[in-house]
């Protein structure tokens, strides 16, 4: 499997990207105020151990600094984890993020997948997960759980995943669960797992979170995990490399910590242009599914989509729109896609490029 990502905008001729799933607000003001005072911190050495960014983070989320570990972006710390760990049997959900393969493929991890069905919307139900992978006799030793999922954007509440957290923690399962698109639900404290670790009795869970997506911070490479497990923590240190978050990363995310206001009106504009994108797209004749995050997964169903020519994905090429093609997904082909969900002039551009490409047929 090829691991192709979203933005990819450097080997392809583009105006219009809609393949990276990024705040579509751009970078905090605040944000950009911080990066240019810290510009002459660059020519000291970072602080390796992420020390006020991670007693930030502990007063943000309420936990202990302790329980924090910082890296260059969310995928460091995925392959960190992996590594610290060395699991024999992993399990993954397919679809999800491609990540996870890639960090068990590199640690020569045997890994075990569940399908969600396209059925139910590609939506996973614990007892239904649970139930398999009791029947499955697989003895595996970590799992990932991407909430929402990607590409899907679909959520699981958090009664469900803290039942999949109790599964795995009576079975000596770890779990990683990744809440890198938490914060652009609707109601992010309904999904996630960050009050269940904070009560104590997950040491099985690492709770993995990002500044890339929600603050548009993606070029500047800053994500954070949150874990219990002090063993953990301590050998995942030993063999991160010392000076991964720099000073400027470092002081952009203190800075973002404060934009409050900033979230909020992300939330409020995601929400609004979520249902208008859904609801032409459908319009469109395109099969969506219930995405709710800040982006949209949808199939095309029309006969010639699976040519070459009539490739959606290239058709939008052709006319220098970008979109995430989910053909390299395990279960998926190329009549999957997912898009992002931007601001109301940029998405208004976009479909009228989509509507002339169905309308006309080229």
């Amino acid at each position: 499997m090829e691991y192709q990502h979203g933005g990819d905008i450097y080997a392809n001729n583009v105006t219009i990207d809609y393949s990276a799933n990024i705040n579509p607000l751009g970078l905090p003001h605040g944000v950009k105020e911080a990066l240019f005072k810290a510009a002459d911190s660059c020519s000291c050495y970072p602080d390796s151990r992420s020390m006020r960014l991670r007693k930030e983070l502990a007063r943000f989320h309420g936990v202990s600094t302790e329980n924090i570990i910082c890296g260059n972006g969310a995928a460091d710390l995925i392959f960190q984890i992996v590594q610290a760990l060395k699991p024999k049997n992993a399990l993954l959900i397919a679809p999800s993020f491609l990540e996870y393969e890639q960090a068990l493929k590199a640690s020569s991890c045997n890994i075990f997948y569940y399908s969600l069905k396209e059925e139910n919307g590609f939506q996973l139900y614990e007892k239904d997960f649970t139930e398999w992978l009791e029947k499955s006799g697989i003895d595996i030793q970590m799992m990932f759980l991407c909430n929402p999922n990607n590409p899907t954007g679909f959520a699981a509440e958090k009664e469900a995943m803290a039942a999949i957290l109790k599964y795995s923690r009576d079975r000596g399962i770890f779990c990683v669960v990744d809440e890198c698109f938490n914060e652009f639900l609707p109601e992010p404290d309904r999904y996630s797992v960050l009050d269940l670790i904070g009560c104590g009795g997950y040491e099985n869970v690492f709770l993995l979170k990002a500044f890339t997506k929600l603050y548009a911070m993606a070029g500047l490479r800053l994500g954070y995990g949150i874990c219990t497990g002090k063993e953990v923590l301590d050998q995942m240190d030993l063999i991160r490399q010392p000076w991964s978050v720099s000073s400027i990363a470092q002081a952009a995310g203190e800075a973002a910590l404060m934009e409050t206001e900033y979230v909020e009106k992300t939330r409020q504009v995601i929400a609004c242009e979520r249902e208008y994108l859904k609801s032409t797209l459908s319009s469109l004749g395109f099969q969506v599914f219930d995405s709710m995050a800040n982006y949209i997964f949808f199939r095309d169903l029309r006969p010639e989509a699976l040519s070459r020519e009539k490739m959606l994905y290239n058709q939008l090429l052709d006319r220098k729109v970008l979109i995430r093609s989910c053909s390299n997904y395990r279960g998926l082909d190329d009549t999957y896609y997912r898009i992002c969900i931007k601001q109301r002039k940029e998405n208004e551009e976009f479909l009228s490029i989509l509507k002339s490409i169905v309308t006309e047929g080229k």
